[in-house]
């Protein structure tokens, strides 16, 4: 299941991958950098409501499917989460109400902050359809529904951007997107409730495995976002935009690396968990930690702004392979636990650094925050289920990452996208041909596998 998901989120990987660049290139070009700020920040207050309100019944429907569907009550699952759901959605105003009519905020953000809240709640309602297609192992589905909403929410907002709308057009774009396709998936997917019944017992199962994990969330959106507020609070809205584009820039090749991994990765781990218990779940987790080191070292070790790599590597790591150990377990609660300590740590350090250092304080609060993050999963981890580290694999992958940074170290340093480009694909090249001669990972006989049922399929 893991790997024909690799295979089948490659398209998405690929969508994420080159759309994020251009958001950055081109949203930086048509928005000013206070346009940009608001952005900025107004993503980060959608990315805060959903999680707040509608994350948790989104890991419920990830997490939960795979046992509701081995018991024949999956219309009783969708029957109580769509209830849910619905009943949490409608706080969404109420909150957007109180923001704009209370909250001290200049007319452009107030219209950004309005836009972002509309944006949420179809934001959310799509990937409430879109784990569903995941969990159930529709991976086709769940591709197009993903690369519809980032290429057509970018491309819209650009349109939007353009003609003048600010900072609100990217969020605009994506929400517009977002509500397309709910037109052609909500029908069905409320069709899979029909017959069931809403379950009070399954509601309080869900909730108390998914509040813990949006909070943790909570948690890790101030890990990762505090930085943008306080940077606005101590310097301007001209320094958000420019942070914020310099971070996105270096830290989006992981970021859409681990994203495109956690996509496979995650409904392959429950899958085995629940059909074939720790056994396969150990045999999968392996598998999976052995591949994921590849690209998260290979993408960190040229950057620019090691910080920006450091952070991203962790993040990474951290999410979408760590914290699987709790969500597994369901012992959700030790994700907070996991989470409190890098998030406090990273208020106080921003509020520390950024008065003094600014731009380059925001940069190393969060690379040490995450840091301590990685450390706390990887040991409260081992409590709730432990997980395979792959030290084989991550020294092979160490050292052709080494041997890939003075290959592109070794290339002139002439300026411009050309050298960008250049270095970028001798980098690759070089790691791809020192990772396969080493096997690292088992490389070499997973592709052998997948070429070889290609050829069967054919």
């Amino acid at each position: 299941m893991f790997w024909r998901g690799v295979l089948g989120y490659l398209p998405v990987n690929i969508a994420q991958g080159v759309v994020g660049l251009l958001t950055i290139v081109l949203f930086t070009r048509v928005l000013t950098p206070e346009q940009y700020g608001v952005y900025a920040l107004a993503f980060s207050a959608l990315s805060l409501t959903q999680t707040i309100l509608l994350t948790w019944t989104e890991a419920a429907m990830a997490r939960f499917h795979a046992r509701q569907d081995a018991d024949g009550r999956l219309p009783d699952h969708f029957a109580t989460l769509y209830r849910l759901w619905f009943g949490l959605a409608l706080v969404v105003p109420i909150a957007a109400v109180a923001v704009l009519k209370f909250a001290p905020l200049a007319a452009p953000l107030k219209v950004a902050v309005a836009a972002s809240m509309a944006a949420v709640v179809v934001k959310s309602l799509t990937k409430l359809s879109q784990e569903r297609r995941r969990a159930a192992g529709e991976v086709s589905g769940a591709a197009l529904l993903d690369i519809v909403q980032t290429v057509g929410g970018f491309a819209l907002g650009l349109v939007l951007a353009l003609v003048g709308l600010g900072g609100a057009a990217p969020i605009l774009g994506m929400g517009a997107i977002s509500l397309l396709c709910l037109v052609f998936v909500l029908p069905a997917d409320l069709s899979r409730a029909r017959g069931g019944r809403y379950d009070p017992a399954m509601a309080r199962a869900y909730a108390a495995y998914g509040l813990p994990v949006a909070l943790s969330l909570i948690l890790a959106l101030v890990l990762s976002t505090t930085d943008r507020f306080l940077l606005a609070a101590f310097l301007n809205e001209q320094a958000v935009g420019v942070y914020h584009a310099g971070y996105s820039l270096g830290s989006r090749t992981l970021d859409v690396v681990f994203i495109w991994l956690g996509m496979a990765g995650g409904p392959a781990l429950v899958a085995a968990l629940e059909r074939g218990g720790h056994a396969s779940l150990k045999e999968a987790a392996h598998e999976q930690a052995g591949f994921m080191v590849l690209p998260e070292l290979s993408a960190g070790a040229g950057r620019v702004v090691p910080w920006i790599a450091v952070a991203g590597w962790l993040s990474g790591v951290t999410t979408y392979y760590l914290l699987q150990a709790f969500t597994l377990a369901k012992r959700t609660m030790m994700l907070i636990a996991c989470m409190a300590v890098p998030a406090g740590a990273n208020v106080i350090l921003n509020l520390l650094l950024i008065p003094r250092f600014g731009l380059d304080g925001a940069l190393w609060s969060t690379a040490a925050s995450y840091g301590v993050g990685a450390v706390a999963a990887a040991i409260l981890g081992r409590r709730a289920c432990p997980l395979p580290v792959p030290w084989t694999a991550l020294a092979k992958s160490g050292l052709a990452c080494a041997l890939m940074a003075l290959a592109v170290l070794a290339v002139p340093a002439f300026g411009g996208v050309v050298e960008l480009i250049l270095k970028a694909s001798v980098g690759a090249v070089v790691y791809g041909v020192v990772v396969l001669a080493l096997d690292a990972g088992g490389l070499r006989g997973r592709i052998a596998d997948i070429l070889q049922r290609r050829l069967k399929a054919a």
